[in-house]
């Protein structure tokens, strides 16, 4: 996929100003800028849902998947259902259990979402993300409200079950780029 000098504006204020970069199929990719420095409005961008005032995006892949900074779950249903309402059809129960699990949430799968914490709702989105039928999956702020040993097991579920796609992250954390084995790109 590649962006040529994209640019967006919200009431006269420039939050992107000629952005370009390609992103190579299959790549992994740490977005940073300070706050308020546009990472959220580019991955918008990116995935389609918002549009450049001027710039384009070229070769967007088709299927794409995404955690967003916040949760998008309906409250009363349970991370096991989540992830099966945005999964590959006919995934099983058991594979989406695996999964959960895995991300440290074995015990917390029946509850309902809003009786788990933050930090588990985000190892939700997650597992929906990467079982999920996409090429590529954009990751806003992914490891918000978990601690150095849950996100290094996030880590190395989004690693081992994520092989050929495309990732794009968004962080704010300097040592994301190594512990991601990512290439960084820096937006001003």
């Amino acid at each position: 996929m590649e962006l040529k000098n994209i640019c967006k504006a919200y009431g006269g204020n420039a939050v992107l100003k000629d952005v370009s970069l390609v992103i190579p199929k299959g790549s992994h990719t740490v977005i940073t800028a300070p706050s308020g420095g546009g990472k959220t409005t580019l991955l918008r961008i990116m995935m389609g849902l918002e549009e450049p005032d001027s710039g384009e995006v070229i070769g967007r892949p088709a299927k794409q998947a995404a955690v967003f900074q916040e949760d998008r779950f309906p409250d009363e249903f349970t991370p096991v259902n989540c992830v099966k309402m945005t999964s590959a059809h006919g995934i099983s129960r058991q594979t989406v259990l695996e999964h959960l699990e895995q991300v440290g949430l074995k015990g917390h799968t029946d509850k309902p979402v809003m009786q788990i914490s933050g930090g588990m709702r985000r190892r939700v989105a997650i597992v929906r993300a990467v079982l999920g039928e996409s090429e590529i999956i954009y990751f806003d702020e992914p490891f918000t409200g978990l601690d150095n040993d849950t996100k290094m097991l996030v880590i190395d579920y989004i690693d081992r079950h994520t092989k050929g796609k495309t990732l794009v992250f968004v962080s704010h954390s300097p040592d994301d780029e190594k512990l991601l084995n990512a290439k960084k790109l820096r937006i001003v």
